[in-house]
């Protein structure tokens, strides 16, 4: 997410890998919220480096069972801590039992920080604040940045409004930010600091689906009457450089579509969703038992991990994913969302066909060069070769 000498490990393709690390403390955001800090040891500092907008993997046992969920990283970088928000779900095994038990002194696996979810504006120096800042003036330059985001959506999002207005004395942040009430915001006391502290370049704007506001732009669900409204009454489209999107997958989608519609390029959004909103259940693509059948059909899956290589076949009639199969021979595959979300589990392909079914998480650069999702990859050929070190 960055390009400064310490934090070029975090923009970089790196290695996905777990070490446990201790919460040094657990903070109440809202009923159903909190914010989790773990302490880095200087050992560990520079592998824990990262950018705003990047997340963390997190991993533990629970009913016999290993669990891994993605968090987007709610905090600007500092050395020797990871900050993150994890937001209660309706039935959500971790997300609940880490709102009920975690507590400072517990342990867990956090992988290091990965993700995409950055500022291009800023790419070379969002972690130097200083040289930001003289780039900026030098250039006269008035960046403005725009984020739609909902419920715990906004983590990633403070993240990056709170490095870039810190980095810049002359780039502007506008938050569109929906919840169901004002009991539901996270961070409102920190949004509340932020405009105190920046009044003339940070712009919230809260929309609450089930109370009424003074405004009637901002009471109610966002959907594609109210989204058109807020971009041409609230938000000057024209001068914004960079949007940000987070959230459920129908209001990203809504967004992405209606920005595009407008003629806002491509690579001027970024997006990141926690779910696509499929009924699906993600944990089918890894762990999946498979039996392979000698004298059956199958496939020929090699690939490379840590320079090493290594195969595995794969039951025609399955329909495994490279992921499953890969996880059969070598658990130690880097993964985490399983629902082609994250883009940890990235690989390129090196030779042989394949179907990739969902994408949210790569560039169209990466899938113009051959790169894919392997929890959602699936061969299409005899023999395919897939290399995650590429």
């Amino acid at each position: 997410m960055t390009e400064t000498t310490t934090a070029t490990a975090s923009t970089s393709k790196r290695r996905a890998s777990f070490n446990t690390l201790t919460v040094s403390e657990v903070r109440k955001l809202t009923t159903d919220a909190i914010e989790v800090t773990f302490a880095i040891p200087e050992e560990l500092a520079d592998d824990y480096d990262y950018a705003p907008g990047q997340y963390v993997a997190l991993r533990t046992e629970l009913n016999g069972h290993e669990v891994r969920r993605s968090y987007s990283i709610c905090a600007e970088p500092v050395r020797g801590q990871i900050k993150v928000a994890i937001k209660r779900d309706v039935g959500g095994l971790f997300s609940n039992w880490a709102n009920d038990n975690l507590a400072a002194g517990a342990t867990l696996d956090v992988m290091n920080p990965q993700g995409a979810f950055t500022s291009r504006s800023h790419i070379t120096s969002l972690n130097d604040a200083e040289k930001l800042a003289a780039e900026e003036v030098e250039k006269k330059q008035n960046i403005h940045l725009v984020a739609f985001a909902a419920g715990s959506g906004i983590t990633p999002i403070m993240a990056i409004a709170r490095a870039v207005l810190k980095a810049s004395p002359v780039s502007s942040f506008d938050l569109v930010y929906a919840n169901r009430s004002a009991m539901d915001v996270m961070f409102v006391e920190e949004l509340g600091d932020l405009k105190d502290k920046y009044p003339s370049r940070l712009a919230v704007h809260h929309v609450l689906s089930r109370e009424q506001r003074v405004s009637p732009i901002m009471s109610g669900r966002i959907d594609q009457e109210k989204l058109d409204q807020i971009l041409d009454e609230v938000i000057q489209v024209n001068k914004t450089d960079e949007w940000f999107l987070c959230g459920p997958f129908e209001l990203v989608q809504m967004c992405r579509d209606t920005l595009a519609a407008r003629g806002i390029p491509e690579d001027s959004i970024r997006f990141e969703l926690f779910t696509t909103g499929r009924p699906e259940n993600p944990e089918g693509q890894q762990g999946r038992v498979v039996e392979v059948d000698p004298a059956g059909e199958n496939f020929e899956i090699e690939f490379t991990l840590d320079g090493l290589s290594a195969s595995v076949k794969s039951p025609k009639n399955a329909r495994e994913t490279v992921l499953n199969a890969a996880l059969r021979v070598r658990p130690d595959v880097p993964f985490a969302c399983a629902g082609g979300v994250c883009g940890t589990c990235r690989a390129k392909v090196v030779s042989g066909d394949f179907v990739m079914e969902e994408n949210y998480a790569l560039e169209k650069e990466e899938v113009d060069a051959g790169y894919v999702l392997t929890c959602q990859t699936r061969a299409a050929s005899d023999n395919l070769v897939v290399n995650f070190d590429a």
